[in-house]
This record gives C-alpha cells, structure tokens and sequence, in this order.
C-alpha cells in the first residue's frame, strides 16, 4: 500500500502541542468537543475499516468520529496541528497500525489510555509486493517483486506495521471478525456500563461477517481461473483466504509506476492463466490499468480495497461493497 507523502514525526510532534480544533467527522458524529454531554463514548478512528467496526459494534452508545474524509486516500492524509491536540480528548482512539503513518504518531503522541491498535488483534502476514502472494512465473516474478521490496525499503517506505507486514486485514472477512472480536471487548473495558450491549452487537457483525466468509469460499469455490490482475495489491489476505493468485502491477503502491519488464509479466501471466480483467479502484489512477488492458485484450472493472466510502463505491458500506467485490471476482474468474 503506498505511503507517499509522510510527515515528519519531529513534525508531528511538534504539532501535537499546538491548540485544539474538530475533527473531520463523518456524517451525524458529534463533535469533540461535546465530549461527555450526550453520555457517549467518544471514538476516533482512523479511516473507514475502523470506522465501520466502531459503529457496528458501538451502536447508539457511541459517537464516532472519523480522521480520514470520504474520497480521501488514506495513506496520503495529512492532519492539521490543532486535528492531532485534539485527539486526547478522545474516550477511545481506533486505527490500523503501518496504514498512515502521520496517524500512527499523532496516536503515540496523544497518550488516551483506550487506544486500540486492530493489528495486534489478529495475526498479519507478510505477503508480496509486486507478485502478490508470491507467485512466481518460471522464477522471474519472485524476483522482481525482491527486486521492489528492497527499492522500497531503501527509499524509507513501509506499507506494514511490523517488518514488512501486509495491513490490509479488513479485506478478509475472517481475519475482520477477529478484529471485531478484540475491538468489542476494548469498548465493554472502556465503557463497563455497556458491556453486554457492545457483546450482543459484536456477535451480530461476526455473524454478518461469517456469512460474507462463506458467500466467497462457495462463490469461488469452482472458477476457470484462480489468478486476477489488480493496480493494487491489497488483496492478499483475500487471496490466500479463498485459493486465489493476485498479481499486483505495482506492488503495496496503486500509483506507482511499473516497470516494461513487470508489464511484460504480466501479459505473460494473463495469457498462461486464461485471465481476462485488469482490476483497478476508486481513490486512484485506473490509467495503468486500462493501459495494459488494453495491450493484452483485456477487460477492467473495479475491486475495491475499501479505505472509504464515496459515491462512486459499489455499496453503502463494508458488507455491500464486499459483496461486489465478490460479484466482480466471480465474473472475471468464471465462476461456476
């Protein structure tokens, strides 16, 4: 995932000490600085993944406030000093360590005692970054992608939160149960009163999610392919969930630019695995997409990593978008 423009800490720190204003919040979330008058649990999170937890599992017992704008690209937000002051007056603070790294300081910096980091409530893994889950076509796409690890790595940039991790955990419908698991237990700590309340509406979104985990596994359970091409290589939990090979054309970066040897790969790769779509998404740039489409004969649509909703998404909110991705998937792998 790329991190494209990241803020100083010395920054950021300094920031934090500067005054105080509201936060970009999402639709019909309170302001900060209500904090306490409604009797609500005050939540921060980072951007639409942790946003959708905290609302789902919340319910009326909290007020949700969200950092990332709609339409926005989560990795290149870049908060205002008196955004970050203000986040120690949160009750609780929600985000996904290695996605925003201005985030991940402006966190460290705010010192609120509920602060849940939702990577440490599952287990990342490390997955590739040009060829997806590692892939390799007669040896030269593994290659390439050590090739792209260590040129980001030399220019200071880490799409994970641990050692090269892959943070893009949502996007597996079991590994997010897990999430929502931990992050209902963190709100019934927070918010004692509410605890069955917060237990009763976790199972609920488990369920929820337990279902959409068994629509993919049936709905792409018999396919003519199991490899797809996409702009961004979000997808492999989803990938390695489901038996599927993502090919990324850019690695962790949806922007980035890749190399004619890459492009050569691929056009390899989708004549050996018979595919026919080239994925791109809604916050970036479907040009290379369409480009290599093009070049190969092939198709494009959308496979959305979903780091925010707008009104270009394919739903109104993680479940429905989720399930597009599925219908996506299943027409461009041929689905039986």
């Amino acid at each position: 995932m790329n991190v494209r423009r990241l803020i100083p800490a010395t920054a950021v720190a300094g920031a934090v000490t500067l005054g105080l204003v509201t936060l970009s919040a999402c639709g019909g979330s309170s302001s900060a600085a209500d904090k306490g008058t409604d009797g609500k649990l005050d939540v921060v999170a980072s951007f639409y993944p942790m946003q959708y937890l905290a609302e789902q599992i919340g319910g009326g017992h909290v007020a949700v406030q969200t950092l990332t704008k709609p339409g926005v690209e989560p990795h290149d937000l870049e908060l205002k000093p008196r955004q970050i002051g203000e986040l120690a007056d949160a009750d609780v603070l929600l985000y996904l360590k290695g996605i925003q790294p201005a985030v991940d300081e402006a966190i460290a910096q705010a010192g609120v005692t509920h602060t849940i980091d939702a990577a440490t409530l599952t287990t990342l893994e490390a997955h590739g970054t040009e060829s997806g889950e590692g892939h390799a076509h007669e040896g030269e796409e593994a290659h390439a992608g050590e090739e792209h690890a260590a040129e980001e790595s030399q220019e200071g940039h880490d799409h994970g939160s641990e050692a090269g991790n892959d943070p893009h955990i949502w996007l597996d419908p079991v590994k997010y149960a897990e999430v929502a698991k931990g992050v209902g237990a963190a709100f019934a700590k927070a918010d004692p009163d509410h605890a069955a309340d917060y237990e009763k509406n976790t199972a609920a979104l488990v369920k929820k999610l337990g279902a959409l985990d068994t629509a993919f596994e049936t709905g792409l359970k018999n396919t003519a392919t199991r490899t797809f091409i996409t702009t961004h290589s979000a997808f492999g939990y989803l990938a390695e969930r489901y038996h599927l090979d993502q090919e990324g054309i850019s690695g962790m970066d949806p922007e980035s630019e890749p190399s004619p040897a890459r492009i050569k790969e691929l056009q390899d790769v989708a004549k050996a695995e018979k595919v026919t779509t080239v994925f791109f998404e809604t916050l970036a740039s479907d040009k290379t997409a369409k480009t290599l489409a093009q070049d190969t004969g092939l198709k494009t649509d959308v496979l959305d990593p979903l780091e925010g909703i707008t009104d270009a998404s394919r739903g109104d909110d993680y479940i429905e978008v989720m399930q597009s991705n599925l219908a996506a998937l299943k027409k461009a792998l041929g689905a039986k």
